[in-house]
């Protein structure tokens, strides 16, 4: 059975979720109703933006794909923040980061590498996307040293009480939005880098190297004219957005019930579900022996979460009231770290195989396992 069929038929349980509230049923039937019902729909958004940007031309698919490319992702996090889960939005920033890099990767490399024994990337953009996603590691570190240090600095002054916590607190904040600044510009940038490269390899060859067309995107909708997606893309994030709704409504009740804390459930679940369409893609790109284009997708969606999403949800908050700063706990902080260190070791060669698939995978087994037992 083909992907695109497969996600097609998940679209049944987008009513779901809204039927069983209107009926009374638990909240954990709506919460896992609303989870699987989203993964179709951030599909269908993921085909709309990638036809969009064929439409739009190479000028300004780019910008087109960092609007649009985490839309759902975009809308569960604020859905989220609006309602005061603020952990679980920094949590699944975190999951999103290490999904595409240990899961995504992992898997990829593992299916890919079963079947073909040894698979070759481009270690030019393969690096690239490394520096950036260290890059990320970089902004998301820097917070949480800046607050121990202000802590035990300022702790005399203050005594710890409200006036030092409110002041700290205000620092924070401040930070947050310097670097979401700087991250959005730095990422922007390496979107025109990419453009110059890409426009330069063109003018040399008839077509690209790695990436062939007819394999871009399996499950790819062709519309002719803009209007369609644009309604598509419309339609879908008004129901990602209604069905985020029950999701966060329902999460208490859903942890408690399935025994999950909600850290476990912004890294692992809410991280999986926004982005599972697009990881099956890199998957199946791989098991075509199209390892380049897998890894294209794995780290430049994990580098689009923090550099482009990370940041918007920043200003995001403070739009609404509701700011947000980047301190992240030890763990996922640790997590992030440790994912960006073995990628710079996998890059750099330019190819792979099946084990070292294993070993991605088993370091976001061993994560996931500290995620589920922490709080």
């Amino acid at each position: 059975m083909k992907l695109n069929t497969i996600l097609n038929l998940c679209l049944i349980f987008v009513p779901l979720p809204i039927i069983g509230k209107l009926l009374g049923l638990s909240p954990v039937f709506v919460f896992i109703t609303a989870c699987l019902g989203i993964i179709p729909l951030a599909a269908i958004m993921g085909r709309a933006t990638e036809s969009l940007a064929e439409h739009v031309g190479p000028g300004l698919s780019g910008l087109v794909n960092a609007t649009f490319g985490n839309a759902c992702e975009l809308i569960l996090a604020f859905v989220a923040l609006q309602a005061g889960f603020v952990d679980v939005v920094k949590a699944s920033i975190t999951g999103s980061i290490i999904g595409n890099v240990l899961l995504v990767l992992g898997g990829s490399m593992l299916v890919g590498g079963w079947k073909h024994r040894r698979q070759k990337f481009d270690r030019r953009s393969a690096t690239t996307s490394a520096t950036l996603l260290a890059l990320a590691a970089i902004s998301l570190t820097v917070p949480a040293v800046f607050h121990y240090s202000q802590y035990w600095q300022l702790s005399g002054v203050y005594d710890r009480n409200a006036s030092f916590l409110q002041n700290l607190q205000g620092k924070e904040i401040a930070l947050a939005l310097a670097i979401a600044g700087v991250q959005i510009i730095t990422y922007f940038l390496s979107i025109t880098y990419s453009l110059q490269n890409e426009s330069r390899s063109l003018s040399h060859q008839h077509k690209p190297k790695y990436v062939h067309k007819e394999e871009k995107i399996d499950h790819q909708m062709t519309w002719k004219n803009m209007g369609r997606p644009l309604l598509v893309l419309l339609l879908s994030s008004i129901m990602v957005a209604v069905l985020s709704e029950y999701l966060v409504k329902t999460l208490a009740a859903g942890a408690a019930t399935l025994g999950l804390n909600k850290i476990f459930i912004g890294v692992i679940l809410v991280a999986i579900i926004g982005n599972a369409a697009e990881h099956s893609t890199a998957i199946l790109m791989a098991w075509k022996n199209n390892m380049n284009l897998a890894m294209h997708i794995a780290l430049s969606s994990g580098a689009q979460i923090a550099l482009f999403v990370a940041p918007v949800i920043v200003f995001a908050g403070l739009l609404i009231g509701k700011p947000i700063d980047l301190r992240f706990n030890e763990l996922e902080l640790l997590s992030i770290i440790v994912s960006v260190i073995i990628l710079a070791f996998i890059a750099t060669d330019g190819e792979c195989n099946w084990l070292e698939g294993v070993q991605l995978l088993a370091v976001y087994a061993i994560l996931g396992a500290g995620f589920y037992f922490v709080g």
